[in-house]
């Protein structure tokens, strides 16, 4: 191995679990689950060809409300139901050498009516997500605070179903963000107004998970918490925004938090600066809890560039590890310059990637280089 690689193999402990590298594999929807929202075959064997090599697999997002159902073929955490198919895809992943990270979501107003009963798209307030889109309900106090249950309900889940954590799925968007947008939430309760009691929301749903954590765990496991730093929406989530969430979560002592980003290097839209977000994040967490970075990381140059250059404790491949699965093996191997960046029409059957998943790709120019 290239000496100048090493710092991607130093193990690293997040909450007391011992992650054996510091690449993770990012959290993306592969819309390929069985209709009732368990695991299918196809996806377990996806994961099962990515797990081999990184320190740890954070899942495609599962629902913890039948409303909050945000994709067709999107896995379910909402029922105990689900655990034999969450344990299995646990189990799969574990067996190739990973620590296995359930990331736990509720859409929001981006639920697709069609996949949510009697179509009752809900959120922070009746805003839609963009022109033309579903108008959504508000929630009533007493929903909000049952979705904060849920959320433990479906920590409790993956605690016996044998992951190694969760992740809190509070970026892109969906209904954690709703809460925490000033354009999505024009709310007059505790649940909304100032900056303060906008973050309410996030903050008593990692306090129910943390307790839950407390109460059913047996040994270590994490509690992630994944955001998005700034909305292009006027008025919309700010760098200044996210800095103040990002402090106090730092106090709310989580295992990591991770940046949702297009790319890693990228420099606030909100915020006169020449840092990167990534950089301010770090910066604020101020060593009080690790930072996940992401976004344009294809080779290993640009991952050591994103912890040395940042500060990141541990960086995520998405498109990438869906690329060449052998990433970590071939820089492990001094093998790096054989690693795919590209992919073509004919692979999917070489790289285990379900159907539902490459019709995706193949139907989206641009999204993945090559196709």
């Amino acid at each position: 191995m290239n000496p100048a690689y090493t710092p991607l193999f130093q193990p690293i402990t997040l909450g007391g679990v011992a992650v054996k590298n510091r690449v993770a594999m990012a959290p993306m929807t592969n819309f390929s689950s069985h209709e009732d929202g368990t695991v299918t075959e196809a996806e377990v064997d996806y994961y099962r060809r990515r797990s081999k090599g990184v320190g740890m697999v954070i899942t495609a997002c599962a629902y913890v409300r039948p409303n909050g159902k945000g994709f067709p073929g999107e896995f379910s955490v909402h029922d105990d139901a689900m655990i034999p198919s969450l344990r299995q895809l646990a189990h799969t992943i574990q067996d190739e050498g990973a620590k296995a990270i359930l990331q736990i979501f509720h859409g929001g107003r981006s639920c697709p009516p069609a996949l949510v009963p009697n179509a009752d798209v809900v959120s922070a307030s009746a805003v839609a997500g963009q022109e033309g889109a579903v108008v959504p309900r508000p929630l009533e106090d007493h929903e909000v605070r049952d979705i904060v249950i849920a959320f433990g309900e479906a920590t409790r889940r993956a605690i016996e179903a044998g992951y190694d954590g969760v992740e809190i799925h509070g970026a892109n968007g969906y209904l954690i963000q709703q809460f925490f947008s000033p354009h999505s939430n024009q709310r007059t309760d505790e649940w909304g107004g100032s900056l303060e009691k906008r973050m309410s929301f996030p903050l008593a749903v990692v306090h129910e998970v943390k307790r839950v954590v407390r109460q059913f765990a047996t040994k270590p496991f994490i509690v992630g918490y994944r955001f998005s730093p700034e909305e292009a929406t006027v008025p919309g989530i700010t760098m200044d925004d996210t800095l103040a969430l990002v402090g106090v979560l730092a106090d709310e002592h989580l295992d990591y938090l991770h940046v949702s980003l297009q790319d890693f290097r990228s420099k606030p839209r909100s915020k006169e600066t020449v840092q990167s977000r990534l950089e301010l994040i770090v910066q604020q967490a101020a060593d009080r809890v690790p930072v996940i970075g992401v976004g344009a990381i294809r080779t290993p140059d640009d991952a050591i560039e994103a912890l040395q250059a940042t500060g990141a404790a541990v960086v995520a491949l998405g498109r990438e590890i869906i690329m060449d699965p052998d990433w970590i093996e071939k820089v492990e191997q001094a093998r790096e310059s054989e690693i795919a960046t590209t992919l073509a029409k004919e692979d999917r059957e070489r790289l285990h990637v379900p159907e539902p998943l490459w019709q995706r790709i193949v139907s989206t120019p641009g999204w993945f280089p090559g196709i």
